[in-house]
């Protein structure tokens, strides 16, 4: 039986409170036994759309973990920082679990932003840091001490100019956010464009604050033969693309928005006009419509179950990332039997046939995200509900 097997057949059992807010409750006794694991997340401010869901996944399944006998003979005591989407406070914190709480490894950093800050503070430290924000750059390139769990933008981009190609679409327009994921995934996709046939024939951007992208988007209909628009973005900013796409009435030319959008939030916000928009995301979303031979299937099932009905709001694949990066670093601390900081950086390394949330991981010294295209589902928008688009439609 696997260890995930075990701790869901415990999912009902007690479990010790761990820490609010970067405070640990163990008892000087307990805290012997334990070893401790950092989260810095965006449980507040414009990308707690992200963090939310990651720090309740940290806490429900840890709490399982402790409850099942813990990891390498210890009890997890985790300590979360909330940044609020700073990427100052970040290295902060980043600075605080190394040197105060001592972390042997740190699963957390919701943004790009918060990320970036954060990474040479692990490196110094030689701390494993599996973060969960989107942009290749994270770990392109490959650093020894950090890894991510999320697709990467730049695979957003090739799964959705892969979708283009297949629909004979070879002029496009981008709209993108000027947030760090935006301008990732923007460059990203200019890069990979030519390898796909495609063509970025008009561009416009918007602020994190903006409110109203009418002006950029009537730029844009004013374009002769555009055939689809990627909007690369994450919170409101592509919702409110979305709804200003339908009300300028360029609803029949299709509108591709990125993995960062990949929760029902998006679909609320952004109401009706939502119907038909296409994007790149993890199986989570579409778990029971997989077929029963899927391999993620259970894994996906499973998490959607629990997430929901401890969490009571609905799914997103960003809380599977969370999940995905604190079992990919539970199994490396039980492979390499220690607690040890380098002993488990090896093992993250050595991550192989992981099934997640995300995909089946097999990471390498060269990769330290270990997922390939075949890990991202394209999916339509349709009645107010994610559905798989076919292949080769």
């Amino acid at each position: 039986m696997s260890f995930q097997s075990h701790i869901k057949q415990l999912a009902a059992a007690g479990a010790l409170a761990l820490s609010v807010s970067g405070l640990s409750f163990c008892s000087p006794a307990f805290a012997q036994q334990t070893v401790k694991v950092g989260s810095v997340l965006s449980v507040t401010g414009p990308a707690s759309f992200l963090g939310e869901p990651e720090d309740k996944t940290l806490r429900m399944y840890i709490e399982k973990i402790n409850a099942a006998g813990g990891v390498a003979g210890k009890k997890i005591e985790l300590v979360i920082y909330d940044d609020g989407g700073d990427a100052n406070k970040a290295r902060t914190f980043a600075t605080r679990l190394i040197e105060d709480d001592k972390v042997v490894a740190m699963v957390g950093g919701s943004t790009t932003g918060t990320t970036m800050a954060m990474i040479p503070v692990f490196e110094e430290a030689q701390v494993p840091f599996i973060s969960l924000a989107g942009a290749v750059e994270v770990i392109d390139p490959v650093r020894k001490y950090v890894f991510k769990t999320p697709h990467t933008d730049k695979m957003a981009c090739q799964k959705i100019f892969e979708n283009l190609k297949q629909r004979n679409f070879t002029k496009i327009a981008m709209i993108s956010g000027t947030d760090g994921f935006g301008a990732s995934m923007r460059a990203q996709c200019i890069k990979v464009a030519p390898a796909y046939g495609v063509q970025i024939v008009a561009e416009e951007t918007y602020g994190p604050r903006d409110s109203d992208m009418t002006a950029q988007l009537t730029k844009i209909k004013s374009v002769a033969g555009i055939q689809a628009v990627i909007n690369p973005g994450f919170g409101q900013g592509p919702a409110i693309v979305t709804r200003n796409y339908a009300q300028l009435g360029m609803s029949a030319i299709p509108l591709y928005q990125s993995h960062g959008v990949a929760s029902k939030s998006f679909i609320e916000l952004a109401g009706p006009a939502a119907e038909g928009v296409r994007l790149p995301a993890a199986a989570l979303l579409v778990g029971d419509k997989l077929p029963d031979n899927d391999p993620q299937k259970k894994v996906v099932v499973g998490y959607k179950q629990t997430y929901e009905a401890t969490a009571k709001q609905p799914v997103s694949t960003f809380g599977g990332h969370a999940y995905d990066g604190l079992f990919i670093l539970v199994e490396a601390m039980k492979r390499a039997n220690s607690t040890d900081a380098k002993k488990v950086r090896d093992e993250i390394e050595k991550t192989k046939g992981f099934i997640g949330t995300g995909g089946i991981v097999t990471m390498s010294p060269a990769d330290h995200l270990g997922l390939d295209l075949a890990a991202f589902k394209m999916l339509e928008i349709k009645g107010g509900d994610w559905t798989l688009v076919k292949p080769g439609s």
